[in-house]
């Protein structure tokens, strides 16, 4: 009880004494004059927040970026790309971004910038003191506005770790702080070529140049006014002022920044008036990011990212973020080094096919090889098709420039050829032959390994997910499905016969086949492995077409335009080499499709996982029994039809199946295999379809794309990735085939339809070989390619296999051009 009122007293004695000194201020101050009254509360309230204000700064002031850290900014982390193993694919430290100088940057858009950011910036030493307080004002009325100058902004994105991201007093001091000394570090020149060169203006696109390259598809040194009004109204908002996905704010927002010059004299207001008035012209490009270790499959992922980035509010260049994508680096490897070896034998074999007027079949790839340094690559080709050749000069660039400025289309083509340079790139791009390849795992949806051009560096077009290609007999596994999902048997009864089928628009259409037609009667089983387009119609004709586009689209070709044509049977429409091998994933995984993955995961620098991307839900679309039975369907391609190359030429014995594919006149060549834990599939072909492969047999399906992907899972089995006893639920691992065994070839026909009534488009003629139509003038040693310095070339079999039979052992001759 003691020690209670004990305590009160003290309580009591302090409340007494505060009151007290109270009275006495109080007594003090009624005693002033007013005036003196009023100052000195103002001292009190304004003096010691300052206070406090100025005692944190100088806590922080060793917190912050020194004068040594301005002039060399620590480089922030770049994000990348790992395979499934960790390995790394690609980073993203090479970002958007090229330095101009303050010179190269327009007046106009300096002036945007100054009249709209920081109107004192010449006056102020990185602090502008009234805008401050007057943004305090604002904001604590309601109105939210921001008072950064351009130097409190350039601190922010030199150093956004150091300055942090949170809107709060603390970061806001540690910027004041920065900018004060970035002013005594540099000139104000310099601070504004440094503002306009880093800040950032979404797409992965930092500064004023790339910008300007990516909004109006020019420099920063042409940027109109109203160009730089727009650009520098997104500053205040890069998303929601974005004049690309938000024209109408991004035209409200230039307003404004014109308002802000007329309002500082940069404008008058006739010029204003006329100003704001003007639509949105905006020329959205995004620009082509690429580094050192890009391929197609890095491409398309990192524009993917970049996209999620956006969203999320990640900085793919400075936030150290970790991509873990679902490939596999030694299957990519496999891919790469089969595509190379067996790109680049076949590009030999069509140099050689087409530099002479007798370039038909000649043999081994070998014999190819040999004839390569003593002949000119297209020579004949070149020289006989002048029309085709004046066709190309007259698509590019150059002669629609030299129209614009005034040539006329004989003027500017005579020029053009007579350009050696333009010639040869011209030559080089339209005879160079390409090559997708695609791998995923159908149990899980997985991109394993994807190649979508020969070389990256030299074709960034990619043949997995852009090229949109005839697949030709690719198709046809399809149609047969869609026949075993009606409820046909695999060995239904049809016969090998031409049949008149009637389109839709009233037309009759007889599909035909190289190997002409028997009259025989032939199983539905047999007119897949064989490859016939007369069984594959009636197929067609019996199972219609509804039935087989349903299919199609639910098997994973859910992108492309699927034509409700007859031809479509055999493979007319075009579409994407990964949705041909999406859909025959989907029959490998006895009907269940799965959506292609390529990302599983992104961490952040330390570790931690910021999006995890689950496998997508598999979709069952054909019953488990008519995808075996289509399976094994199949594997009689492999085993006895267009694809027994893969056991003779490769050794493979396991239990895989699959599909060749061939278009009109040798376009488009297709193999797509079926192991139980990998589906591959290669298109080869030349970018320009009216470009093509010379002869019947190296334009087959059978022997171009299907030494690529045999290659690949020769090499994928060697080194244990691909398990070769794996056999499909309910088949057996077939008897090993001795390599050294050719069982003859099989052709394949193109999937064209021939119209009745209609006479068939003639050959092509040849035309004069001269000069008047459309050939260069002879460049002395010119070659699609060097013919000297070469490594040793690759051959498109491996070396324990014997070459492709010679024409007299069954190797067709006829040429389709």
């Amino acid at each position: 009880m003691g020690d209670d009122r004990n305590l009160e007293g003290r309580l009591g004695q302090g409340l007494r004494a505060a009151g007290e000194r109270l009275r006495r201020g109080r007594a003090y101050l009624m005693a002033q004059p007013p005036y003196k009254r009023v100052g000195l509360a103002l001292l009190w309230c304004v003096g010691v927040p300052l206070s406090l204000l100025l005692v944190w700064a100088l806590i922080l002031l060793p917190f912050t970026p020194g004068v040594a850290g301005l002039k060399q900014a620590r480089a922030a982390k770049a994000s990348i790309l790992v395979a499934a193993d960790g390995k790394e694919l690609a980073s993203f430290e090479e970002g958007l971004q090229e330095r101009v100088t303050l010179a190269q940057i327009s007046p106009h858009m300096i002036a945007a910038l100054i009249a709209t950011e920081d109107h004192r910036f010449k006056d102020h030493h990185g602090i502008d003191y009234k805008r401050t307080l007057a943004s305090v004002v604002y904001t604590l009325g309601g109105d939210a506005q921001g008072g950064s100058t351009i130097t409190q902004q350039l601190a922010r994105n030199m150093f956004p770790e150091e300055i942090g991201r949170s809107r709060n007093l603390n970061r806001k001091i540690k910027e004041m702080i920065t900018a004060v000394k970035i002013e005594s570090a540099y000139s104000k020149d310099e601070i504004l070529e440094a503002y306009l060169n880093t800040v950032p203006f979404l797409y992965n696109t930092f500064g004023i140049e790339m910008a300007a390259r990516t909004y109006f598809d020019t420099t920063a040194a042409k940027l109109d006014i109203l160009e730089s009004a727009t650009l520098v109204g997104m500053l205040k908002g890069t998303n929601y002022y974005n004049p690309v996905n938000n024209p109408e704010r991004s035209v409200q927002r230039r307003n404004v920044v014109l308002s802000q010059m007329r309002k500082h004299g940069m404008l008058d207001d006739k010029r204003y008036d006329s100003l704001r008035k003007k639509p949105l012209r905006v020329s959205f490009s995004r620009q082509a990011e690429r580094s050192p270790t890009d391929t197609h499959f890095t491409a398309y992922v990192r524009k993917w990212l970049l996209e999620w980035a956006d969203e999320n509010d990640y900085n793919v260049e400075r936030d150290g973020l970790v991509v873990h994508t679902t490939l596999d680096f030694a299957l990519q490897e496999a891919a790469m080094k089969a595509v190379e070896r067996q790109g680049n034998a076949l590009q030999i074999i069509a140099d050689v096919e087409w530099s002479q007027p007798d370039g038909g079949y000649a043999g081994s790839a070998g014999a190819y090889a040999g004839m390569h340094g003593s002949v000119t690559p297209f020579e004949y080709f070149w020289r006989s098709k002048g029309t085709l050749v004046n066709a190309f000069i007259r698509e590019t660039p150059e002669y629609k420039k030299a129209i614009e400025s005034g040539d006329t289309g004989a003027v500017a083509l005579k020029r053009l050829k007579t350009d050696r340079a333009f010639i040869a790139r011209l030559r080089a791009a339209k005879t160079r032959l390409e090559t997708g390849f695609v791998a995923m795992d159908p149990e899980s949806g997985h991109i394993k390994a994807w190649i979508g051009s020969r070389d990256f560096h030299k074709e960034q077009y990619d043949h997995v997910v852009q090229a949109a290609r005839q697949p030709g007999s690719t198709f046809k596994p399809i149609v047969y499905g869609a026949a075993l999902e009606k409820g046909f048997a695999p060995n239904r009864p049809y016969r090998d016969a031409v049949t008149n089928i009637k389109a839709g628009d009233g037309t009759i259409w007889r599909p035909t086949d190289m190997s002409g037609s028997s009259g025989n009667m032939m199983s539905m089983r047999d007119g897949l492995v064989f490859s016939k387009n007369t069984i594959t119609a009636q197929v067609m004709q019996d199972v219609g077409l509804p039935g087989i586009i349903k299919l199609a689209r639910d098997l994973g070709i859910r992108n492309s335009k699927l034509e409700s044509v007859p031809s479509l049977a055999l493979g007319t429409s075009p579409v994407t080499l990964l949705e041909m091998v999406n859909a025959y994933s989907s029959i490998a995984s006895q009907g269940q499709y799965r959506k292609p993955v390529f990302v599983t995961s992104i961490t952040d620098r330390s570790g931690k996982v910021v999006a995890q991307f689950a496998d997508p839900k598999s979709e069952n679309v054909m019953s488990a029994q008519n995808s075996a039975d289509l399976i094994d369907m199949m594997r009689g391609v492999i085993n006895r039809g267009t694809g027994t190359g893969i056991r003779y030429r490769f050794g493979i014995n396991g239990d895989v199946a699959g599909k060749t594919g061939t278009t009109q006149n040798n376009t488009d060549g297709w193999f797509i295999m079926m192991h139980p834990k990998l589906v591959a599939g290669a298109w080869v072909g030349f970018n320009d379809n009216r470009v093509t492969m010379r002869s019947s047999y190296w334009g087959q399906g059978g022997h171009n794309a299907l030494l690529v992907v045999g290659d690949f899972f020769k090499a994928a089995i060697a080194d244990g990735k691909v398990d070769a006893a794996a056999v499909f639920p309910g088949g057996r691992r077939p008897a090993p085939v001795v390599q050294e065994e050719d069982p003859g070839d099989i052709d394949e026909e193109a999937g064209e339809m021939q119209q009745e009534g209609v006479a068939p488009p003639p050959p092509p003629a040849p035309e004069p070989d001269d000069m008047e139509n459309g050939a260069e003038a002879p460049i002395d040693g010119e070659r699609g390619e060097p013919s000297s310095g070469l490594p040793a070339l690759p051959q498109p079999l491996p070396p324990s296999a014997p070459p492709p039979p010679e024409p007299d052992a069954g190797a067709p001759q006829q040429q389709r051009e």
